[in-house]
């Protein structure tokens, strides 16, 4: 994925992914909801990522359309993290994640499945 979307430009884009094809007044409402952004910081936003090809616009009501799927996000953030943080160790990441607490035997079982996919 060559767009760096920003934390602030990520929010405006899970409004999308979680609710599809909406206005961008929606949007707004959304995040005022939520973390209290006036309407005029959701629609600089907006544009920001339309500038960026990640939103479409259309009318009327000025529809908005993501341009890039949640997953594909959430690959790039992750490898952005793991190189950065973890010396591009994805075991160094998996230790730090599992270190942090006890597994129920269901998370492990789900975790040696996910493992085993990947042979």
């Amino acid at each position: 994925m060559d767009i760096k979307l920003f934390d602030s430009e990520l929010k405006v884009m899970c409004v999308l992914w979680n609710e599809g094809d909406t206005t961008a007044k929606h949007i707004s409402d959304v995040l005022k909801k939520e973390i209290g952004w006036n309407m005029n910081t959701t629609y600089t936003l907006i544009k920001r990522c339309i500038k960026k090809r990640a939103i479409e616009r259309s009318e009327p009501n000025f529809m908005c359309h993501a341009l890039i799927p949640k997953e594909e996000v959430q690959e790039a953030e992750t490898k952005e993290l793991v190189d950065k943080i973890y010396d591009g160790s994805v075991d160094k990441l998996f230790a730090a994640l599992l270190g942090r607490k006890k597994l129920s035997a269901e998370q492990i079982q789900k975790l040696k499945q996910i493992v085993e996919d990947l042979e």
